[in-house]
């Protein structure tokens, strides 16, 4: 999506909501939480993805896991981008 959504996830056309399976690590997302919120992906399974967003407009971020529904692909930048190229670096634990 090119900009914040602006349906809800009860009323998202289930043909368009992503199998949480489909994201990876570090993917941009919208997460709806009390409106939707930019975030990034920092695990996914088959039933959700667990997400860093920010919770308000403000630095703060939380992490969440989420279903399908409350969970869309972001094209939009943001600074938690920023993470993200954290993410995709960091090297596997030995």
């Amino acid at each position: 999506m090119a900009s914040t959504p602006t349906v809800t996830p009860p009323h998202r056309d289930p043909a368009e909501v992503a199998p949480p399976e489909s994201y990876r690590p570090a993917d941009p997302v919208w997460v709806y939480r009390d409106g939707w919120r930019a975030g990034i992906i920092e695990a996914a399974s088959p039933r959700a993805v667990t997400v860093t967003y920010r919770p308000e407009k403000h630095s703060g971020t939380g992490v969440d896991t989420f279903t399908a529904p409350y969970v869309t692909s972001r094209a939009d930048s943001d600074a938690l981008d920023e993470r993200a190229y954290k993410l995709m670096r960091r090297s596997p634990l030995r």
